[in-house]
Formats: C-alpha cells, sequence, structure tokens
C-alpha cells in the first residue's frame, strides 16, 4: 500500500470513529493488529448490547467497484480469527458480537450492519 492510500484509509478510520460516537458507540480499541490479522474498530453498541468489530474501507471512486465490495471472504476470515483473539484475551467470550462494514465513498459513510 503506498503512503497516499494509507493516508487515506487512516482519515477514513477517523471519520468512521467520529460517526460511530454519533451514534452512541463506545469505541473501545482501533488497529487491533494480531498475526492472524487486523481489526480496524472495535466498539460497543450500547443500544443493541453487543460488541462491534468494524472493518472500514475508504475510496475516491468506483473505480473498483464500492469500498464494502473489497471486503472478502479471505478478509472476513482473518477478522473474525483476530476478533476471537480480542473476545478471548479480553475475557469477553460469551458476549454478543457482530461484524459491521463502514464504507465511505467520497467522505459519504454507508454503515452496513452484520455485514458478514
Amino acid at each position: 500500500m503506498n503512503k497516499l492510500n494509507k493516508t487515506y484509509g487512516n482519515i477514513g478510520e477517523i471519520l468512521a470513529c467520529n460517526y460511530l460516537k454519533k451514534q452512541k458507540y463506545k469505541i473501545l480499541d482501533t488497529n487491533f493488529n494480531t498475526k492472524i490479522g487486523e481489526i480496524d474498530i472495535i466498539c460497543f453498541d450500547k443500544s443493541q448490547k453487543e460488541y462491534v468489530f468494524v472493518e472500514v474501507k475508504r475510496r475516491f471512486t468506483l473505480t473498483y467497484g464500492y469500498p464494502s465490495e473489497s471486503v472478502t471472504p479471505t478478509k472476513q476470515f482473518k477478522i473474525k480469527n483476530a476478533a476471537s483473539l480480542y473476545l478471548l484475551q479480553n475475557k469477553l467470550s460469551d458476549e454478543k458480537i457482530r461484524f459491521d462494514v463502514i464504507e465511505i465513498l467520497n467522505d459519504e459513510i454507508t454503515h452496513i450492519k452484520n455485514a458478514f
């Protein structure tokens, strides 16, 4: 990934965190990195009483499709494994969870709940 794409992605994660906070989510962690995979945002949805693992995808154009389309089954597998590790490390194995995608296209945010 080149430096511009990384910066653009980091800004996307900041936009997503701000969006989630406005929706009354509690941000617990960002950029949770493991050998298994990485999770962009881990938060708690107070209204649903569940932990949410969020993948953020941001793009300039639709040249390569919608941002959410890049969350492939392989990427989903890595996120789920990283989430399992997070739950284990934080003794949250019995808690309700879900996996969301926040898609940002030209700074327009689409929140896809239960994306996978």
